[in-house]
């Protein structure tokens, strides 16, 4: 990792698109392209109280525009962390986890292509 790196590996990072938050932790960092390798750790929906979680920890990895993360705080993901169940083995993929990240992921970058073509 390059030291202009702005994230450090581990890191939670948190990607914002309105009521919804993606946790994801920081795998590597390519600043010769601005990209961030994260793994997926949690999808927040704070429209009610408390949030709804979903837990992402076996959804596939991301690899998306630097710009767009910001650090989480501990005092924002230690109480959502601390709701997911212990990980156990799974034979298959929660196949609603996988859409309710990839509806996530469209949506967030609908909104940022919004902000830069206006």
């Amino acid at each position: 990792m390059s030291i202009n790196s702005p994230f450090q590996l581990g890191q939670i990072l948190s990607l914002d698109c309105g009521h919804r938050k993606l946790y994801s932790e920081v795998i590597q960092v390519v600043t010769s392209r601005d990209l961030c390798w994260v793994r997926p750790l949690l999808l927040a929906d704070f429209t009610q109280e408390p949030a709804l979680i979903v837990d992402l920890r076996d959804a596939s990895d991301l690899l998306w525009p630097t710009s767009l993360f910001r650090p989480a705080l501990d005092t924002e993901v230690i109480d959502l962390l601390s709701q997911l169940i212990p990980k156990e083995p799974k034979v298959i993929i929660d196949q609603v986890a996988q859409q309710k990240l990839h509806e996530f992921i469209g949506q967030a970058w609908q909104t940022y292509q919004d902000g830069r073509n206006s």
